[in-house]
């Protein structure tokens, strides 16, 4: 069964209108192992994405291993969720990948201790909208193939 888990985030009711914008982050990983792969962007170097080339994130409020993200938090920044041991790219430290189990049960992926995330204003592969933001009461980063944030 094929389910994408929708994020819808709206801006500018205090002007009379409500633009909304729509991501569809593909959960069907959940079904299987979540893969992790690298992509590289110019100036920001090389980076953690899904198997799709969707960009995956780090929270700073986060400890290793354990998230702080949820209700809200979660809605803008989905976690990277997977039903088997997550499978890692030929060019990344698989010793680095892991799991984490969430409040709810669901099972999170993590890499050098980190839990992933996905950003919901990243509309398309290669979008790194969520570098360097802040929300939540911390700053969220992209993910090196080392396990540190990506500093732009």
């Amino acid at each position: 069964m094929n389910r994408a888990l929708m994020i819808v985030t709206a801006t500018g009711a205090a002007f009379g209108f409500l633009p909304v914008t729509v991501l569809a982050v593909d959960v069907a990983q959940a079904a299987d192992a979540a893969e992790i792969q690298i992509s590289e962007k110019a100036p920001l170097g090389k980076f953690l994405t899904d198997a799709k080339g969707v960009s995956l994130y780090l929270f700073e409020a986060d400890s290793k291993a354990t998230s702080k993200c949820y209700e809200a938090c979660a809605q803008a920044w989905p976690p990277l969720l997977t039903d088997g041991t997550p499978v890692a790219d030929d060019q990344l430290d698989a010793g680095m990948l892991s799991t984490t189990k969430r409040k709810d049960g669901s099972t999170q992926v993590t890499y050098n201790g980190w839990p992933l995330y996905y950003f919901a204003k990243d509309q398309a592969a290669g979008d790194t909208q969520g570098q360097d933001v802040e929300g939540f009461g911390a700053e969220w980063y992209l993910i090196s193939p080392e396990g540190e944030k990506v500093h732009d």
